[in-house]
């Protein structure tokens, strides 16, 4: 393993000199690959070899073999189990995998990781739906657990299913909250990370009144006078979680370790944090020097709406200096750490109450009458974030200046406005090859299906949001209408119409399940005896959007999510000379039936050729 305290201060490169260096890398690779499979001088005996297996190796062919050898952290042969035997030397360590299915390490191209951490480590709702007397009893249970908290400190609450309680209840205010026995603020965050539900203590430590204007980007809940109603939207929360004590760098550090705790279990060797800062980057630098980063770790930085009102420049200029402090190059086989993208919000969420994704069409409201309900289009149609041509100016400079633009567009509007603004930047920077991604493309008119393959945008989505669900049936299904829902979450027209689909989980958004959101993926459906799905009354098929084919699903979480990171010259596949990246399964997702999918597990976890998880049923007894 390399000295990583040294390679965090050494291997740092500036965005704009970033592809220069990915070609010399690229060439580098190429002529590793080229002397181990020419039989070179190099030594023949390999660090570890597996064999005996179902190697998938996401290769352009998708071949299947049966073995593969690793020196110093890198692919030296991958092949017939008879061709393998040559690499195993006195001090090789020889894994059988008894049929096993090995495949690439997975790549995670959107996910939350701090927030991931921390709410392994907080009081949680489970993802569970509640009604308000049982949220409230749920949180009481985690106050009265905290006795010698003081009347002042915080308690954060995740996971909560605000879809779910309006579903069998009402939209809480911050009623629910004041009447529970305490003093102290709090406050409660969605699934989804765009709401959340604070006390009137919480709001009062925060100065936030009804004269508090609603900030750029994001929403006040109000009751008709005015006064809130204890309901924060997207950048509205950060009115509330400013007034919060920030977390000390030993909090991060935690939340770092606790996050890659849970990736590792998942499979997952490289990841995206999809709305960073210089929290997270100064704490996975820490776990890097001391040894225990067990991912690769990426972070788009994420770009404030008000800071960017003022002057997208200058907003791109400190992104770019945050990067250059902490981007390491993919040169060395031991996991790093890069900072190359940045993270747009455009618009916010389909589901109702919120609704804050920004539709070509209005919402429909029930404008039926007691028990007869009748859905019509009403006056609302969500909001975007950002002007087209402040949106314009934004991913302009971002693109100048060395970064891959992740942008968040969940409705059509949003999604539409987005590629307009991509189609300018093909024109205006021709030959640049910008890794341009829309995050989630919940809802696309089917007028742009093209055009994603057209401009090279490639969409990172969220396969387990293709399930029936609570957020989906009953927080969006009348909402939208039925010709919008039949093209809710358009994987399948998305690959029909040639785009290169990418995965991410958004995790902690919905709980981490990576191959149960595969299974969705394949079936549009989810699994009612998986934690992670929603139940007997839930298992159906969302749509008749296309099916994505496993291999499909497959490549989307290993070398389009790579291609996406730029990392797919060094992973994503297993081909001689890529990092030694790999997974053990503990049955074959391309033979198994459809229903025993989300089942699979991840026994071994590879990264950089050294083993970082091994499941319990694999460790010697005894």
């Amino acid at each position: 393993m390399r000295n990583t305290s040294r390679a965090a201060g050494e291997s740092r490169v500036p965005p704009r000199r970033r592809r220069a260096f990915g070609a010399a890398c690229a060439a580098s690779h190429a002529l590793f690959a080229m002397q181990v499979a020419c039989g070179g001088s190099m030594p023949q005996g390999a660090d570890t070899v597996l064999r005996n297996g179902f190697v998938y190796t996401v290769d352009s062919a998708d071949s299947v073999q049966q073995a593969v050898a690793v020196r110093a952290g890198r692919i030296v042969y991958v092949g017939a189990d008879s061709g393998v035997q040559r690499y195993v030397g006195a001090r090789t360590e020889v894994i059988d995998l008894k049929g096993r299915m090995l495949m690439p390490g997975l790549v995670d191209g959107h996910l939350h990781v701090m927030s991931g951490g921390s709410q392994r480590l907080m009081c949680s709702l489970d993802y569970k739906t509640h009604t308000i007397a049982q949220l409230q009893e749920k949180i009481q249970a985690c106050l009265d657990s905290e006795p010698a908290k003081g009347p002042d400190q915080w308690l954060e609450v995740s996971s909560w299913d605000r879809q779910g309680t309006v579903s069998v209840d009402a939209d809480p205010t911050r009623a629910a909250l004041d009447a529970l026995r305490t003093q102290r603020p709090i406050l409660v965050h969605s699934t989804d990370h765009h709401s959340a539900l604070t006390n009137s203590r919480s709001m009062a430590l925060a100065g936030i009144t009804a004269a508090t204007p609603d900030p750029v980007g994001g929403k006040i809940g109000r009751e008709a006078g005015g006064q809130p109603t204890g309901i924060f939207e997207d950048a509205g929360i950060a009115l509330v979680s400013a007034a919060m004590p920030a977390p000390t760098h030993e909090d991060d550090v935690r939340s770092a370790k606790a996050a890659l705790d849970a990736i590792r279990r998942q499979g997952v060797t490289t990841f995206m944090d999809a709305s960073s800062d210089e929290r997270a980057l100064r704490a996975f630098t820490t776990v890097q020097r001391s040894g225990e980063l067990t991912a690769r770790a990426l972070f788009a930085i994420m770009i404030d709406p008000d800071k960017v009102a003022k002057d997208p420049k200058k907003a791109i200029a400190a992104a770019r200096a945050l990067a250059a402090s902490y981007d390491q190059p993919a040169s060395e086989p031991a996991p790093g750490i890069g900072a190359r993208h940045i993270k747009v919000m455009m618009d916010g969420v389909l589901q109702a109450p919120a609704q804050t994704a920004a539709m070509l069409a209005p919402y429909h409201v029930d404008v039926g009458t007691g028990g007869a309900p009748k859905w019509a289009p009403g006056t609302h149609s969500g909001d975007v974030y950002f002007p087209p041509d402040t949106l314009k100016s934004l991913l302009l400079a971002a693109v100048e200046a060395g970064f891959d633009p992740h942008v968040h567009a969940i409705g059509d509007r949003a999604v539409r406005q987005t590629l307009d603004v991509y189609e300018t930047l093909r024109a205006r920077l021709p030959g640049n090859d910008v890794r341009a991604a829309i995050a989630h493309c919940e809802t696309v008119d089917p007028a742009d299906f093209g055009r994603f393959k057209a401009l090279g945008v490639i969409p990172v989505m969220s396969f387990q949001w293709a399930q029936e669900a609570p957020y989906s049936v009953d927080g969006m299904k009348n909402q939208l209408g039925p010709e919008r829902y039949a093209r809710l979450e358009p994987e399948g027209s998305l690959h029909n119409a040639g785009a290169r689909i990418a995965y991410g989980s958004d995790w902690p958004i919905d709980p981490f399940a990576e191959f149960l959101a595969l299974k969705i993926g394949v079936t549009r459906r989810g699994d009612p005896t998986h934690p992670a799905s929603f139940g007997p009354a839930y298992a159906g098929r969302l749509n008749d959007d296309p099916l994505l084919p496993r291999s499909v699903a497959l490549r989307a979480i290993t070398m389009s999510s790579a291609y996406q990171l730029r990392l797919e010259k060094v992973v994503g596949s297993i081909e001689i000379g890529k990092f030694a990246d790999m997974v053990v399964l503990d049955q074959n997702f391309l033979q198994i039936p459809e229903d025993d999918l989300g089942k699979t597990h991840v026994l071994m976890t590879i990264v950089g050729g050294k083993v970082v998880y091994t499941a319990d049923s694999l460790r010697p007894k005894g």
